[in-house]
């Protein structure tokens, strides 16, 4: 005999998600779900968090024994759900219960010139990175274009500068 399936259908709980993240006021978010894991992303604050569940933990858990992807995402989406009542309530914020489920490593201070170039992040841009936001950056800022001479040199001078960056701190 096959495991039984415990919840409603995936399209019930993606329509109860999409109301759970307007109750929080959360606009981007993103899921998914494979046969055995389940996934929920969402940016607040701007910060991106992730709530992640598997038919492994659930079971370890030994409540409720789960054998669907699409049962741990409702149980994900039930969570969220939860967290969006006490918000509701004024019981707790929401920064409170997600601090330990942030999904990006801290941003790193990068070096002014990569700044200047507009990278602000979670990590070092390539060499490639750079050759192209200084593409896209020199059409604007070139004097042919809707730019200046001196505008176009400081841009010059920030690729020189992180180039150079990334070439004295190779692994």
């Amino acid at each position: 005999m096959g495991a039984k399936k415990i919840y409603q259908s995936p399209e019930f709980y993606e329509k109860k998600l999409s109301c759970v993240m307007e109750r929080l006021q959360i606009p981007s978010y993103e899921y998914d779900w494979t046969r055995k894991t389940a996934y929920v992303k969402f940016q607040y604050k701007g910060e991106w968090y992730q709530f992640d569940h598997s038919v492994e933990k659930a079971n370890a858990a030994g409540k409720t024994p789960l054998s669907y992807g699409t049962d741990v995402f409702a149980q994900l989406v039930l969570a969220l759900e939860d967290l969006a009542r006490m918000v509701e309530r004024g019981i707790y914020d929401l920064s409170r219960w997600i601090g330990e489920m942030r999904y990006l490593p801290p941003v790193i201070e990068l070096p002014e010139c990569f700044q200047k170039m507009g990278f602000l992040g979670h990590e070092l841009p390539t060499e490639e990175d750079v050759k192209a936001r200084y593409r896209n950056l020199a059409k604007k800022m070139h004097p042919d274009g809707d730019g200046s001479k001196e505008a176009f040199e400081e841009l010059q001078g920030w690729v020189k500068d992180c180039l150079d960056y990334l070439q004295t701190n190779k692994d």
